[in-house]
């Protein structure tokens, strides 16, 4: 909107986001954190021994699923504050845990995404470097996708079964546990497109190739008749020694943290299948679209009521030791769990995330605000 300033004819170029009201808040948080920035110069100042800190950005690491949230909301927080725009880094999410449970200190990151909650082990490693007092926040729900081009000719629609029987090392075949004899999604099970299996999916660095493997390797591979048969349906040991593997020759290949490379091959393929979280999907509907589970689309709907079977939660994790050093890092962490990006139209639902009901929204705002520990794994 461009308004006109009558007493010296000058043009103020005014931008009003659809949910901030007005350019007010905007120059009265870029007041109060210039004022703020100075106060923590001095109290990194005072810390170092007389010595103030060499960052001035928040560091950010974790999955490649997140990241696109944590981009947007480091973008909108950025324009409304005037604060360097933070650094984000996809590194996925075992990756980023080790990052940020490496220590305490500007060497290290502020905050972590993760595609799914923080292991036991990765608690014990922060607790072993001195990274104490961390907070989670569950911020949304993400399905896990499987897409496929456009140009593809099939219906696509895939039991967890299928699945598993597609991508898993191992199968049972002719009553034996054996290396996965199968080149074509036809031998898979009849009806299925007679095209061979190409999957490309995350590497096991990435959340969401944990995901993948809990929410569909294993819940496919506890259906199949012969594990069911065998009791070894009930043996978590087995299940997941056995059925967490994915396949090496040639059927599933490892395509990295960058999920765009994952999108760029699916358009020059269109009989491959891609492995990856609902919102990249949701930005390239143009030229791919969902493979069906059960006859089930991901949508918000479908994810937010999990009647999509591969639907899973996403967190990010923030170094309370850092809040009050880091310049800007608390003004950060209330913009990512604020109304403004988490609600149902909030912007980071325009990016694919699926909302938090209500009440535990607000739960999560308090929690995190007031830098909540998260309970011990």
């Amino acid at each position: 909107m461009l308004l006109h300033d009558h007493h010296n004819g000058n043009i103020l170029l005014v931008y009003f986001s659809r949910r901030r009201q007005s350019d007010i808040r905007v120059m009265e948080n870029r007041m109060r954190n210039i004022i703020h920035f100075g106060a923590l110069a001095l109290t990194m100042f005072a810390i170092g021994g007389g010595t103030a800190s060499a960052r001035d950005q928040i560091r950010i690491v974790g999955s490649s699923t997140v990241f696109p949230y944590t981009q947007s909301v480091a973008e909108q927080f950025s324009w409304i504050t005037g604060a360097p725009s933070p650094i984000v880094e996809s590194t996925g999410t075992g990756g980023g845990m080790k990052l940020f449970c490496a220590g305490i200190g500007e060497q290290h990151p502020d905050l972590t995404g993760a595609s799914r909650a923080m292991k036991a082990s990765e608690y014990a490693l922060c607790q072993a470097n001195g990274v104490n007092d961390i907070s989670e926040a569950l911020f949304g729900y993400d399905g896990l996708s499987i897409a496929i081009s456009r140009q593809s000719e099939f219906a696509w629609d895939l039991s967890l079964s299928d699945i598993f029987l597609a991508l898993a090392a191992k199968v049972p075949v002719d009553g034996e546990w054996t290396d996965n004899p199968y080149a074509l999604w036809s031998d898979v099970r009849p009806g299925l497109p007679d095209v061979r299996i190409l999957a490309y999916g995350p590497p096991p660095t990435s959340g969401t190739r944990d995901a993948f493997v809990e929410l569909a390797m294993h819940a496919g591979c506890i259906r199949l008749d012969w594990v069911r048969e065998s009791g070894f349906d009930q043996d978590k040991s087995w299940v997941n020694e056995n059925c967490s593997r994915m396949r090496q020759d040639g059927p599933y290949i490892e395509a990295g943290e960058n999920d765009n490379l994952i999108v760029q091959r699916l358009r020059a393929d269109m009989n491959a299948v891609g492995i990856f979280g609902y919102s990249f999907l949701f930005e390239n509907l143009d030229t791919l679209q969902p493979v069906m589970v059960h006859g089930i689309e991901p949508d918000p709907e479908t994810i937010a009521d999990q009647s999509y079977p591969i639907s899973r939660p996403l967190y990010f994790y923030t170094k309370n030791a850092h809040r009050g050093v880091i310049p800007y890092l608390q003004e950060f962490i209330e913009e990512y769990v604020s109304e403004e990006a988490l609600a149902e139209d909030g912007y980071l639902a325009e990016r694919g995330l699926v909302a938090l009901p209500d009440a535990p929204r607000a739960e999560l705002r308090e929690t995190v605000i007031s830098a909540g520990t998260m309970p011990v794994r």
